[in-house]
């Protein structure tokens, strides 16, 4: 049982304390309720270069690296389609320190053409490293736009197309920023060798005069349930050729959440599961293959991915993976089968509440899903799942007309003639 107390600052910051005096360290987590969903179609990348902004200055820092690094500790962050999360692990001594940071880039940024041009190319650099230049970088982007047609998850978080971010305005970044990056839209999390009362002393020290802003208001349709599959074919220059299937899967409020998430387990987690166990290692027709779900706030996906075996066919291999489904369907998973995915699954949680930077991550997630004791009720929820569970939920999504299906076909070059 993970215990902790919350409050709440007059201008909206919510606040959740974990003290746990076992370590000598202190988490310090502030999560952003802004992802890419919060984008406009024609201005996407944009919670993703905030990522980077975040740390190139605020009002009174210039620099985050170097204060939190002289009080013997680290940072970092992360964006996704729901949120943006930094986080700041110190030794509990110098806890103000990162209280200072936070609190001065919640306050105010740094908002000058000089920064905002060094972080666009940083960002575009990123677009085309990880996505144009490495081999099935743009999975993603084919995957979201076929499976999604009206949601903003039909976009990955680093955006669209550069052009979006390259050509994002300095007015436009600080409205962004006021709308957004409020502490009435935000959750700040405290574990490890604190006190509520320290946090709430240093709360109100940091925090307490900073503006709140106008509550966002979201206004996402919700994606209706897919009809038909979708194909694609993708010619590229990759190293072999890759099927990649997507299924609509229950968001990660759903009840089935953890009966899906079990369910890309028991197809591909570890040497024993389904399709690694009869596809990778005995019929030997993929080199290699995974499964597993985006976990997005509203639904999202389950992916299967693979890359067949030279000689092996892009059908070959995708009708061995609908064999293996169809088997699910059937006759879902065997008891013993099924309790394993779920010792393992147990294990990674307890191993995950060993860390107090987890702990505090984790309770800030939970606390925006509606309610920070759900980190204490999640075990629970995956031990819950039947066999008869999987079963109804492999037949509600493994239909040929819930799957997006993307095929990489890799380019033979042309040798010439000698």
């Amino acid at each position: 049982m993970i215990a902790f107390e919350k409050f709440t600052l007059n201008n909206g910051l919510r606040v959740v304390v974990h003290e746990d005096d076992s370590t000598p360290m202190v988490a310090v987590n502030v999560l952003y309720n802004v992802g890419a969903r919060d984008e406009s179609p024609e201005k996407t990348g944009f919670a993703h270069l905030f990522e980077h902004l975040m740390f190139s200055g605020s009002e009174n820092i210039p620099d985050f690296d170097e204060p939190i690094q002289l009080a013997g500790g680290e940072n970092n962050a992360f964006t996704n389609n729901d949120i943006t999360n930094f986080y700041d692990l110190l030794p509990a001594e110098n806890i103000e320190t990162a209280f200072w940071l936070e609190s001065d880039r919640m306050k105010m940024l740094k908002f000058d053409q000089k920064n905002l041009e060094i972080q666009q190319k940083v960002v575009i650099e990123e677009f085309k490293e990880t996505c144009l230049n490495e081999p099935y970088g743009d999975a993603w982007h084919f995957l979201a736009d076929m499976a999604y047609k009206i949601h903003p998850y039909r976009w990955p978080t680093i955006g669209k197309i550069p052009k979006h971010v390259e050509d994002a305005t300095l007015e436009e970044v600080k409205e962004f920023f006021f709308n957004y990056y409020r502490p009435n839209n935000a959750i700040l999390v405290v574990a490890g060798k604190t006190t509520v009362a320290q946090v709430k002393a240093l709360a109100q020290k940091w925090f307490a005069d900073i503006p709140s802003g106008k509550r966002p208001t979201r206004k996402i349709e919700v994606e209706p349930p897919q009809r038909k599959i979708q194909k694609q074919i993708n010619p590229a220059k990759v190293p072999s050729d890759a099927l990649y299937l997507a299924f609509h899967c229950p968001a990660r409020v759903d009840k089935d959440y953890y009966a899906a998430d079990l369910t890309s387990d028991i197809l591909c987690n570890g040497s024993s599961s389904r399709l690694y166990r009869k596809l990778y290692k005995e019929q030997r027709l993929f080199n290699s293959i995974d499964a597993f779900i985006t976990g997005n706030i509203d639904p999202g996906l389950l992916i299967i991915e693979g890359r067949p075996m030279p000689g092996v066919s892009l059908e070959k291999a995708e009708a061995a993976i609908w064999k293996e489904l169809a088997l699910l369907k059937k006759e879902g998973p065997a008891e013993l089968e099924l309790q394993k995915y779920k010792n393992k699954i147990e294990s990674l949680l307890i191993f995950s509440e060993s860390n107090i930077l987890n702990k505090a991550i984790n309770l800030a997630y939970f606390e925006l899903l509606g309610d920070a004791d759900l980190i204490n009720t999640e075990k629970a929820a995956y031990l819950e799942v039947t066999r008869e569970d999987i079963i109804r939920l492999s037949n509600k999504i493994f239909t040929e007309e819930n799957c997006s299906e993307l095929y990489y076909k890799a380019a033979v070059e042309d040798a010439g003639v000698c």
